[in-house]
């Protein structure tokens, strides 16, 4: 695999790179295949439909889906889930942009893929805007300075996650029980400060990240992929089994607390980066658009139900991360270290894009002699900066919720539609159609300025201490 097609990948199907199985898709799916839609011969050892709906899936699941129900807490019980699903269907809606957009320049120019960077770069280029056609190299980096600020981000996020999740453990180490259904309250034990917690992880996440290669990290992608499927599968029981009466939850939540829900809820959504080099891996690529539908409806149906029956269970005193809530008894506890070991290997999978953009330009800068050490100290300081970043916002609510309105509302809702616009204006766009794209971009943007300013706002309100932790609301 190529050193380009790498630097626009998601790095969470990277565990599917390797992959050989046998397998097609079924006829149902055949059906769908329009004989005069996009063409083209996928590898031969790429992977099948089934393989592709999984790590399509996978690649839109982390730590966001744990933040879900705080978010229907800022939007409301009703218009929390609404919102999910209209956000849902735009996210969707734009990744299908793309893949269009990319079957057209493909087509146009003979290639066999086109990734994110290259899809708006070609696009600016068909513009009619001569000034846009010369600077449609700045397509590309944009689109690359949004990756590197979202991968960065979510490693920033991971970073105060494990924290926040191995200093609840070790602070109530001393109340924990085997009985997880006490309405007891536990005193938590004193420990150091979170930010402490987040300095001790960055040795071993540094030493983590020095591992390159794909196919040794795909080993800890699927041990990470099966701790994170065991715990979500423990928290949505813990979730079904005590759903209290819900009357007294708001139906719509203030006006001041929505935009913290846009974040989050885009940032859990910012999966955009996966689906072209999911669909250029497939051995029948041309199939690809159903996949992308049916395990989006999949991933959208999860979110809703996590966020609405995680609220339901918790109500007002949800936390950032809805393992923050889960009782203090030795199975839960267990839960979250078993989630918390999942994003602590997904965290150098993550790290792998902004470093395959950054470093192999200044290494190629270098004598070779210099490479190595130069590539070493490169990786330590992204790193460093995502953990300082992490010190400095240690609140997993607001980080959140900042890099989702920051950097994922750029690459989800805001330049699909620009793109769409710009790739066929002028081969003829229906009105219609030109009016939806901007509708989209203009919601994204509005997204993107609110929820930044919102998610400021709220980092520089001391958050409420609390000295106690209940067991079971």
């Amino acid at each position: 695999m190529s050193t380009r097609r790498l630097r626009s990948e998601d790095y969470n199907d990277y565990s599917s790179t390797e992959a050989t199985p046998d397998g097609s898709p079924p006829e149902a799916i055949n059906s769908f295949a329009s004989p005069s839609s996009y063409q083209r011969f996928g590898e031969s050892n790429g992977t099948t439909w089934f393989q592709t709906l999984i790590h399509l899936v996978k690649g839109n699941i982390g730590t966001g889906l744990l933040g879900l129900p705080l978010a229907v807490k800022n939007a409301g019980i009703v218009l929390g889930p609404l919102s999910l699903l209209v956000m849902g269907i735009a996210a969707v809606h734009c990744m299908g942009i793309l893949v269009k957009c990319a079957h057209h320049f493909c087509n146009k120019y003979q290639r066999p893929f086109v990734d994110y960077g290259d899809a708006v770069m070609y696009g600016l280029e068909a513009t009619p805007s001569a000034w846009l056609r010369t600077h449609a190299i700045w397509g590309r980096y944009i689109v690359g300075f949004f990756l590197i600020l979202t991968q960065l981000g979510f490693c920033c996020v991971y970073f105060v996650f494990l924290a926040d999740n191995l200093k609840q453990v070790i602070s109530a180490a001393n109340g924990t029980t085997n009985d997880c259904h006490s309405n007891k309250t536990t005193v938590l034990t004193p420990t150091m400060d979170s930010r402490l917690f987040i300095l001790s992880l960055l040795p071993f996440l540094v030493l983590l990240v020095y591992i390159q290669n794909l196919k040794f990290l795909s080993i800890f992608s699927m041990l990470a992929n099966l701790a994170m499927l065991s715990s979500l599968l423990m928290i949505n029981w813990y979730i079904i089994t005590g759903i209290p009466d819900p009357s007294n939850l708001p139906l719509i939540a203030g006006w001041k607390t929505y935009p913290l829900f846009f974040g989050t809820a885009i940032f859990a959504f910012e999966g955009i980066g996966v689906v072209l080099p999911l669909e250029n891996k497939m051995k029948n690529p041309r199939h690809f658009s159903v996949i992308l539908y049916v395990g989006m409806a999949i991933v959208t149906f999860l979110y809703i139900s996590l966020g609405t029956l995680g609220y339901l269970r918790f109500g007002a005193s949800i936390q950032a991360s809805i393992t923050l809530n889960l009782p203090d008894c030795w199975l839960y506890q267990s839960v979250k270290l078993l989630y918390s070991f999942g994003i602590f290997f997904t965290y150098a999978l993550q790290f792998y894009v902004p470093a395959e953009i950054i470093v192999p330009g200044a290494v190629s800068q270098v004598p070779e002699r210099w490479a190595l050490w130069v590539n070493l100290l490169l990786r330590t300081c992204l790193v460093c900066v995502t953990c300082l970043l992490a010190i400095l916002i240690p609140r997993l609510d607001i980080v959140i919720s900042l890099v989702g309105s920051v950097s994922s509302s750029a690459l989800a809702l805001i330049i699909p539609p620009l793109l769409e616009i710009t790739t066929y204006y002028s081969e003829g766009i229906h009105p219609v159609t030109i009016a939806k794209d901007v509708l989209i971009s203009v919601l994204g943007f509005a997204g993107f300025v609110v929820g930044t300013y919102e998610s400021l706002w709220a980092l520089a309100t001391p958050p409420i201490s609390n000295t106690t932790h209940a067991l079971v609301q």
